[in-house]
């Protein structure tokens, strides 16, 4: 099984955390993934990077508390806010709903997104370090 490892200390905010995925995901590409949770969920169906395919991993995950703290409520309503500014791109409605359900304490931050993301692919495994 293939292991990468992720340093959650690197991740401070969305965009470190892209630069981490594309520092262990992307290190023989060309290019470099968008900060984007749909091109994150593409990346690990594989094909390129570092998953060839369906091969099984396993990511190991340091520090994952520092992640799920720079990742939680504050960043993830500052990404919902941002995209609040583009009413041509995204649904209101819906990021109003994210919102207030992340006020009420019910709504998912950015990492536990993640978290769900990396959960649906079967051939990969979560190690929390």
């Amino acid at each position: 099984m293939k292991t990468l490892s992720l340093i959650g200390r690197n991740i401070d905010d969305i965009s470190t955390f892209y630069a981490e995925i594309n520092r262990v995901f992307m290190a023989e590409e060309d290019w470099r993934l968008g900060d984007s949770l749909d091109a994150l969920n593409d990346l690990l169906y594989g094909g390129y990077g570092a998953i060839k395919g369906r091969q099984p991993v396993r990511i190991v995950w340091h520090d994952i508390a520092v992640s799920r703290s720079a990742l939680g409520v504050g960043t993830t309503r500052a990404f919902l806010a941002e995209k609040l500014q583009r009413p041509d791109l995204f649904n209101v409605d819906a990021i109003g709903r994210q919102l207030h359900a992340l006020d009420r304490g019910t709504g998912q931050t950015y990492f536990e997104i993640v978290i769900r993301i990396i959960g649906d692919h079967q051939n990969i495994e979560l190690v929390a370090a």
